[in-house]
C-alpha cells in the first residue's frame, strides 16, 4: 500500500491511454460444499476476524456460486473517459458490508470483463485485476486486451487469448458503493496549504485539518448507509481482509457453469497495493489461489503496514529516486536547460518550490501541487520527459511559459468527484489496515528531522487522519499462506521509489515457492507494464505455460528462484 498522491493516483490508471505523453475455486473441501464457498477457519480465517467472518464470507460466496453474474452492456455513463464499450460487459456481485453479519445491509461491487480471444479450445478462465492505490479502479484492466500503446509498453495479447480479463471497483471506489469526506469543490480547491510547515502554527493547523477531515469521513460516509451511520456507514469495513473477501465472493461468482477446477481458481494480476490484496487473499483463501502475478510490491510484514510504509519507510526510496531522476535532466541539458549538474537541478528545484509559495503559479500552483506533480515522475520514469518538458516551459519559455506546468499540476475540475473518492477511499483503507498510529508528537518529530536534512518533492504527514480517525482500526494482518498455495510471479524494479525493493524480497520470503524477478538498475513502478523481453516473456510464459504450474512446481525459463533482468530502456526527452 503505497502512499501515492491524488495526482499519482490518477496517473496509475490513466497512463496506459496517454499514448503520446503518457497518460474466484481450489479443491471442494466435501461433497456437500458449494464449490464457491470459502474454505473451513482452518485455512487461515478465524486470526484476521474471527469464526463469524469465516462463515459469513462462506455464506456470502455460496449465494454468488448460485447466482454468478448477469453480463451487461455497460450504461453509457459508466466511466468518463468512455472506456468501458462493447465487447466489454459489466455486472456486479453482491457483498455484505459486515463478513460477521452476512445477512446485514449488503453493497454492490461493479465488475467488468472481456472475454478470451483465442477461442474455447485456448480458454484457461479468468485473470481478475487487484488494483493500487487504495483508492483507484481497476475497471479499465479489460481494456488492456487489445491496447498497444508503442514500443515503451509491454502488450497481453497473448494472455488475452487464453483469460477473460476482469476488473472491478474495490468497496467504496468508483461504481462500488463510493465514500466520501469532503464536498468534491472543496476538495479539489487548490492551492493547498504547504504540506511543509515552517512554524508552530502550521503545525497546528495541519493537526486540525486532519481532525476535521477524518470527522468528514465518518459524516459523509455515514450517509451512505443510514442504518449504520452512527458507527461511520461503510468506512469501519474499508479493510484490505474485507476488500479480499469481496474478492473470494466474485471469484465464486465466476465460477458458475465452470466444470474445471482450475478454471473455479482465483487467477490474478496485482500492482502496487493490489498486491497487498493478493497477498491477504492468499493468506485468507490459499486452498482457492491459482496463478497470482505480484508486481511492485507493498511490503506485508506487519511492522511496515500504516505509518512506516507510508512515511518513514517510503521517502528514503523517493529520494534515490529524485537523485535518479535528477541525474536525468541533468545530463539532458541541452534539451530541458534546467542544470548541467544535480545540484543546478536540485537548486531550481528549491527555487521553483519558492517561487509557488510566495505567489501560487496561475493562483493555483503551490507547493503542495509541485509536490503531487513532482511525484509522479519519481514514481514512473515514463512520466520523465513530460515533467522536465513542464518545468523547462516555465522556466524558458516567453509564450504561455506557465501553461503545461499549470495544466499538469493544477487542479483537475472536470473529475472533482472522481479525485475526491479516490482520496476518502485511499485514506479509509489504509486507516482501517492498522490501529499502529503513532502520536502527533512522534509524527512531528519524524517530518521535521527529515525536512532538515532533505529537500525534495516528498509528501508529508500523509495519512495524519490516521491518528485522530473517528471509527474503528484493525490490528496489522500476518501476511503467512500456508503450504498448499501454489508458486507466485513476483516482479519488481530495484530502485522503486513507490514500493521499495525490500517489499519484494519480504513477499518472497513469506509465499513458499514463489519466484522473484528483479529490473536491476531500473526504478520504474508497474515494471510489467513496460516493454522488457526479459520480464514480458517469463510473465507470458506463467500465465500461459502448463508446464510452469505443473503439480505446483514452477519449471521452465524461472527455475532459479530468483532471476535478473536488465532494465527496460530509458526515457528519451
Amino acid at each position: 500500500m503505497h502512499r501515492i498522491s491524488r495526482r499519482a493516483g490518477r496517473a496509475v490508471r490513466l497512463r496506459r491511454s496517454d499514448t503520446a505523453c503518457w497518460s474466484a475455486l481450489a479443491a471442494v473441501f466435501s461433497a456437500s460444499v458449494v464449490w464457491g464457498a470459502a474454505p473451513p477457519a482452518t485455512a487461515g480465517a478465524v486470526p484476521f476476524g474471527g469464526e463469524a467472518e469465516a462463515r459469513g464470507v462462506e455464506r456470502a460466496a455460496a449465494r454468488a456460486a448460485e447466482v454468478g453474474i448477469d453480463w451487461q452492456d455497460c450504461p453509457a455513463d459508466s466511466d468518463p473517459d468512455a472506456i468501458l464499450m462493447a465487447p466489454i460487459q459489466c455486472g456486479h456481485v453482491t457483498v455484505p458490508v459486515d463478513y460477521a453479519k452476512p445477512d446485514g445491509p449488503t453493497i454492490k461491487i461493479a465488475v467488468d470483463r472481456v472475454g478470451n480471444s483465442g477461442g474455447k479450445d485456448k480458454r484457461k478462465g479468468a485473470l481478475v485485476y487487484s488494483p493500487g492505490g487504495p483508492g483507484l479502479s481497476g475497471l479499465d484492466f479489460p481494456t488492456w486486451a487489445t491496447r498497444d500503446l508503442g514500443p515503451y509498453f509491454a502488450k497481453f495479447h497473448k494472455i488475452a487469448e487464453a483469460y477473460d480479463f476482469v476488473g472491478f471497483d474495490p468497496r467504496g471506489v468508483g461504481r462500488s458503493a463510493p465514500i466520501s469526506c469532503q464536498e468534491p469543490q472543496q476538495f479539489v480547491k487548490a492551492p493547498k496549504p504547504d504540506p511543509v510547515p515552517e512554524n508552530k502554527a502550521d503545525k497546528e493547523a495541519q493537526h486540525q485539518r486532519a481532525k476535521a477531515y477524518a470527522e468528514g469521513c465518518k459524516e459523509r460516509s455515514g450517509r451512505l448507509l443510514p442504518e449504520l451511520k452512527a458507527t461511520g456507514g461503510l468506512l469501519p469495513y474499508m479493510s484490505t481482509a474485507n476488500t479480499a473477501r469481496d474478492l473470494e465472493v466474485l471469484r465464486a461468482a465466476l465460477g458458475k457453469g465452470e466444470k474445471d477446477e482450475d478454471k473455479r481458481k482465483l487467477n490474478s494480476y496485482g500492482i502496487s497495493y493490489g498486491t497487498y490484496i493478493e497477498a491477504v487473499y492468499a493468506t485468507l483463501f490459499p486452498g482457492h489461489v491459482g496463478r497470482m502475478l505480484f508486481d511492485s510490491v507493498e511490503n506485508p510484514s506487519q511492522e511496515n503496514v500504516g505509518y512506516v510504509s507510508f512515511n518513514t519507510g517510503q521517502n528514503p526510496a523517493l529520494k534515490q529516486r529524485w537523485n535518479d531522476w535528477k541525474r536525468w535532466i541533468a545530463e539532458h541539458d541541452a534539451t530541458y536547460h534546467i542544470g548541467r549538474t544535480p545540484e543546478d537541478v536540485q537548486k531550481r528545484w528549491e527555487e521553483l518550490r519558492n517561487t509557488a509559495k510566495k505567489q501560487p503559479i496561475g493562483g493555483v500552483v503551490g507547493p503542495a501541487e509541485l509536490t503531487d506533480f513532482f511525484q509522479t515522475a519519481l514514481g514512473f520514469d515514463s512520466r520523465w520527459a513530460k515533467t522536465a518538458k513542464a518545468w523547462s516551459s516555465y522556466l524558458h519559455d516567453d509564450h504561455d511559459n506557465d501553461k503545461l506546468l499549470i495544466e499538469g499540476a493544477g487542479p483537475d475540475l472536470n473529475n472533482t468527484k472522481a479525485a475526491e473518492n479516490n482520496d476518502a477511499a485511499r485514506t479509509a483503507v489504509v486507516c482501517a489496515d492498522t490501529n499502529r498510529w503513532p502520536t502527533w508528537e512522534r509524527w512531528d518529530k519524524d517530518w521535521e528531522g527529515w525536512y532538515r536534512d532533505n529537500k525534495g518533492p516528498y509528501p508529508a504527514y500523509n495519512y495524519l487522519p490516521c491518528a485522530v480517525w473517528q471509527v474503528e482500526q484493525q490490528p496489522p494482518i500476518e501476511v503467512k499462506p500456508g503450504g498448499e498455495v501454489p508458486p507466485a510471479l513476483i516482479v519488481q524494479s530495484e530502485r522503486d521509489g513507490l514500493t521499495p525493493y525490500q517489499g519484494a524480497t519480504e513477499l518472497h520470503k513469506r509465499l513458499k515457492g514463489s519466484r522473484l524477478i528483479t529490473e536491476k538498475d531500473a526504478g520504474s513502478h508497474s515494471v510489467s507494464q513496460l516493454a522488457n523481453p526479459c520480464i514480458n516473456d517469463r510473465v507470458d510464459a506463467y500465465f500461459l505455460e502448463d508446464d510452469y504450474f505443473l503439480k505446483g512446481q514452477l519449471k521452465g525459463k524461472t527455475d532459479p528462484e530468483k532471476v535478473t533482468c536488465a532494465p527496460h530502456a530509458a526515457p528519451k526527452p
